[in-house]
């Protein structure tokens, strides 16, 4: 095994790496796909224990679920490359996957959705409706603007006072629906006036630091 290989596995598990002991269900890559597309990318360690121990695995039969997971179950398909690694008897697979310049990749649920996933730490968290209306946005407008009403300047006198506000307690804020409230919040990231902080639990905005 090579001495970089040894440095990728020191690291452990962080935002732009995660580490798979096995690939059983190609969904569940998929996931992974998704979420390195939908953030600044990163590197799949497979054949790699979570405590960081080599356990390898069949090149042939996990390079079939790889495709799988790129190309089946995440749409768009997503691009990828690949490097093995051998020490001894055992085989560790590098799948890198970039950036994609085509949000949202989806990836295919059991139940049949597609969903939207973004990398947070070392986690694959579901992207909220607020960051696909970001991505669309990002997209479909070059020359946006928006125009501050009541709602937007209650957010922004709120926020002079408090570090953050979640969805709903900006929608009690505002008199505003879920709907228009996710397209507020939305541009006002996009426009660099909030960012926000997600985690399995909610969503926070906060004022952008830029």
């Amino acid at each position: 095994m090579s001495r970089y290989l040894e440095k990728l596995i020191e690291e452990g598990e962080h935002l732009n790496q995660d580490f798979k002991y096995c690939i059983s269900d190609a969904r569940k890559i998929a996931r992974t796909f998704s979420a390195f597309s939908n953030s600044k990318g990163g590197r799949l360690l497979i054949g790699v224990r979570d405590n960081g121990s080599v356990a390898g695995v069949s090149s042939d039969e996990e390079y079939y679920m790889i495709e799988s997971a790129a190309n089946m179950y995440c749409k768009p398909e997503i691009s990828f490359s690949t490097e093995i690694y051998r020490k001894e008897s055992k085989t560790v697979i590098e799948i890198n996957i970039p950036e994609g310049g085509e949000k949202p990749y989806l990836a295919h649920h059991k139940d049949g959705r597609w969903l939207a996933y973004i990398r947070k730490d070392d986690q694959n968290l579901l992207a909220n409706k607020v960051i696909l209306n970001i991505w669309k946005l990002e997209k479909d407008s070059k020359d946006m603007i928006i125009e501050f009403r009541e709602a937007e300047t209650k957010l922004i006198e709120y926020l002079k006072n408090k570090e953050f506000i979640t969805l709903s307690k900006f929608r009690k804020l505002s008199g505003l629906n879920k709907n228009n409230a996710e397209w507020v919040l939305a541009k006002l990231i996009t426009l660099d006036v909030l960012s926000y902080e997600i985690s399995e639990d909610n969503c926070k905005y906060l004022p952008s630091k830029e």
